[in-house]
């Protein structure tokens, strides 16, 4: 068998490792292994420069693999195996090892340390790659659609990019109708376009496709197969309208004679609407819908319309899509009872209450009969909090909340704005609204995080008080007819059930969680789901629509060519020392072990276009029938056996 010719490269990492690790001794220490053909020292193995060099001396020396000592193998791993195969090698013979992470940024305090576990882990890369055999990627059919699951503005331009790259899309909406929140604004921040003429314009341009299919008033409650075989039921919900006998002024007398009044969610509970109904007359689709929990079978609506069907059953629907795109958006904060005197003082709404408010009252401002002047806006209500969940910035609330005030200000008389904030985030071109507040008269007093402002109830009014940093800490006090609470974007509380149908994880902030933030910045780590917009964390529209179009477009990557290529690292069963005992299958964190019968025998199968190769099977296997390719005992032993 011909001796293997290795190469090393040992990165400095521009002093992330070489501050702490001295990578000229990891060089002279391992160059003498007897498969090390070269070793050298990189300032950035990751630079273009590099990569060159290495792809030469690859080809020069005939070289049979590759070892880099760098970062996480989850940044550059595929770099390098990208490197290999442009030097004609097979891309899994190449070996990470992760001296950053693993060595110079554990031991920062201890250099010698440092350094010696620098030493072991490239020897131990190094002994894995004298068993690194060859490897072939596993094919598999890839069916050229995608199931986009949320029709807000994300997600309804994430379906119109794909279905212009000629992709099926089915478009699945929870609620009856799209827009998602936007849906809900009439005037938006640096643009003269209300929310709801552009998901007109969005609706329109989905209708302008054929291959879109939009389901509203559906949602996916099953999940089965894999990157590029996804197998989907979708439970859809009757609107309990025929859309065929649909006419407007029937289903407007339908509207007006039903006796059920609820609380309407689309104008946050300010105002209520009918069992019956449509939230806007532009709203799309254009049929209304009968809201089935709250309506009562009185039989009023169906004397006077004949569009009204209640033998529409509930359907099952069965699709089969080669990735998925979540687009299921946030919502904002639910300020806790007595939070800043919410719940508590009829003066105190949430930030989305008053932008609804000021979009529809007209003549003078007004809330529960009482007229508006002095307005009161505190600041990260359910964002930065010291002691709560939502620790980090919403971004986006302060940009919205001055532009409420600006528009509240230039739309009724006499308005006067008070801002109790703990520093402003209104970054790019949102400054301009932060200019146009300031010339238009408006207050910003700030606080410290330990000095929160208070809001105390004295007889009618409704006072505001804030220790100032501007003024040296000096108390200050308003006197407000309305508090407006600036509540930040949350976590979809829906995310909880569709996340954990696709076993999707989620970031410390509870949001959908990508691979990597610069990187793969839409991936997730379950192979053929993507994420898009505010579902995955706090964005403005513009932010949503960058990466909707980002995840559309890596999704259309994933199936274009019609046949998936997946990474052959997976487990393998024994068949003949399996006895199907089923706690492979129980330890599986992707479902990728299936119970088969062989002849008279049942055992353990792998499906290779879903397992991840993690080795959560293995240990549990008490016949040994399990194995890992790429990491087979005899590779993990001469790991363990240089490391120690």
């Amino acid at each position: 068998m011909k001796k293997k010719k290795i190469g090393v490269y040992i990165c400095h990492c521009g002093g992330n490792i070489s501050d702490y690790v001295d990578v000229e001794k990891v060089r002279q220490a391992v160059e003498g292994d007897d498969i090390v053909f070269l070793a050298k020292t990189t300032m950035f193995a990751c630079s273009d420069s590099n990569q060159r060099d290495m792809v030469e001396d690859i080809k020069a020396n005939d070289l049979d693999g590759v070892v880099v000592a760098s970062c996480s193998p989850k940044l550059h791993l595929q770099t390098f195996r990208n490197v290999s195969v442009r030097a004609d090698l097979n891309k899994y013979t190449y070996v990470h090892a992760n001296i950053r992470e693993q060595a110079s940024w554990a031991h920062s305090d201890n250099k010698m340390g440092a350094t010696e576990k620098a030493i072991h882990l490239v020897k131990a890369a190094i002994a894995k790659s004298r068993y690194a055999d060859a490897l072939e990627t596993n094919k598999v059919k890839a069916e050229k659609a995608v199931a986009v699951i949320g029709a807000g503005v994300a997600g309804m331009k994430a379906a119109i990019s794909l279905a212009e790259k000629q992709t099926n899309v089915i478009l699945i909406e929870k609620e009856p109708f799209v827009g998602g929140r936007v849906a809900q604004w009439d005037s938006l921040s640096t643009t003269t376009e209300t929310g709801k003429e552009m998901v007109k314009r969005l609706y329109n341009e989905l209708m302008k496709h054929d291959n879109i299919t939009i389901m509203t008033n559906s949602e996916v409650v099953e999940n089965k197969g894999s990157v590029g075989n996804i197998n989907l039921k979708i439970k859809k919900i009757p609107r309990f309208i025929k859309a065929s006998a649909c006419h407007p002024d029937d289903l407007k007398r339908a509207i007006d004679v039903c006796p059920v009044e609820v609380p309407d969610e689309f104008n946050f509970r300010l105002t209520t609407r009918k069992a019956i109904y449509k939230n806007y007359p532009s709203e799309y689709p254009q049929i209304p819908v009968i809201d089935n929990k709250n309506c009562t079978r009185c039989g009023e609506c169906e004397k006077v319309c004949s569009a009204i069907d209640f033998t529409e059953k509930e359907e099952m629907i069965d699709v089969l899509v080669g990735s998925v795109l979540m687009a299921t958006g946030f919502d904002s904060y639910t300020p806790a009872y007595g939070e800043f005197g919410y719940a508590t003082s009829d003066n105190v709404i949430t930030l989305p209450q008053f932008k609804r408010l000021i979009d529809t009252e007209f003549d003078k401002l007004t809330y529960k009969g009482k007229e508006i002047k002095n307005v009161a806006y505190i600041y990260c209500v359910g964002s930065r909090q010291t002691d709560g969940e939502n620790t980090y910035c919403s971004r986006n609330c302060c940009t919205s909340t001055i532009h409420a005030a600006v528009t509240a200000k230039n739309k009724f008389k006499d308005i006067n704005n008070y801002h109790f904030t703990r520093g402003l985030r209104t970054y790019g071109k949102q400054e301009i609204l932060y200019a146009d507040s300031l010339r238009a008269g408006d207050i910003y007093l700030q606080s410290y995080e330990d000095g929160l402002p208070t809001v105390t109830v004295e007889g009618k009014k409704t006072i505001v008080k804030i220790n100032d940093i501007m003024t040296n800490g000096r108390e200050l006090e308003v006197e407000a007819d309305l508090v407006v609470l600036v509540t930040g974007m949350v976590p979809r509380s829906d995310n909880n059930t569709v996340g954990s149908l696709f076993k999707l994880p989620k970031g410390r902030d509870k949001f959908f969680n990508e691979v990597h933030m610069k990187l793969r910045p839409v991936e997730t780590v379950i192979d053929g789901i993507t994420i898009a917009g505010a579902c995955q964390g706090p964005k403005n529209i513009a932010e949503s629509v960058n990466s909707a179009l980002s995840a559309a477009t890596k999704s259309y990557s994933i199936l274009s060519k019609g046949e998936l290529e997946t990474d052959p690292l997976v487990a393998t069963i024994d068949p003949e020392k399996c006895t199907w005992c089923g706690a492979c299958e129980a330890a599986c964190p992707f479902d990728a072990i299936l119970k088969v019968e062989k002849g008279e025998k049942v055992i353990a199968e792998i499906n290779n276009t879903v397992c991840k190769g993690c080795g959560m099977c293995a240990p549990v296997c008490e016949p040994d029938a399990i194995n890992l390719i790429a990491c087979s005992s005899e590779e993990i032993m001469s790991m363990i056996d240089a490391l120690v």
